[in-house]
């Protein structure tokens, strides 16, 4: 996928990542479960935070999943000082997910040299499939390639 591939990445680093203190992941306690090039797997605890009424879990914490699922897909192909940020994510909300965890898997489609193209699936224990989500990263101009 790409011509100068980067030190492989360790679902410890992409652990590390996304949980340490400072990390805009923190909160959602989400958990690095899978990781190989071009995809990542998370785990997802139901946090009774994030729930609307009736139990159900918020769209935000599909949607973040997704996002972040992607984020470190994208740096087992470019490794962890990647600096690719969301330009655009479509997201189909297909099933209701109430007080349960559930996993997110991404996968990257296409890399390119500025932008990659992705899509993710949150999907429930019982193998329910609650959101697919497509999603676009772009290197921002001005970053070092």
């Amino acid at each position: 996928m790409t011509d100068n591939p980067s030190p492989p990445v360790t679902i410890g680093q992409l652990q590390e990542l996304i949980g340490h203190d400072l990390a805009f992941t923190k909160a959602y306690g989400f958990v690095v479960k899978e990781a190989g090039a071009g995809s990542c797997t998370l785990a997802v605890p139901h946090l009774p935070q994030f729930e609307r009424p009736g139990g159900i879990v918020s769209g935000q914490v599909l949607m973040t999943a997704a996002d972040v699922a992607m984020w470190l897909a994208i740096k087992t192909l470019r490794g962890l000082a990647d600096p690719s940020v969301t330009s655009h994510m479509q997201t189909y909300f297909l099933e209701s997910a109430r007080r349960e965890p559930f996993t997110c898997r991404a996968t990257v489609i296409k890399l390119g040299r500025r932008t990659t193209f992705g899509s993710a699936e949150c999907i429930s224990e019982l193998g329910v499939l609650l959101a697919h989500h497509t999603l676009t990263y772009v290197i921002p101009s001005g970053s070092s390639d």
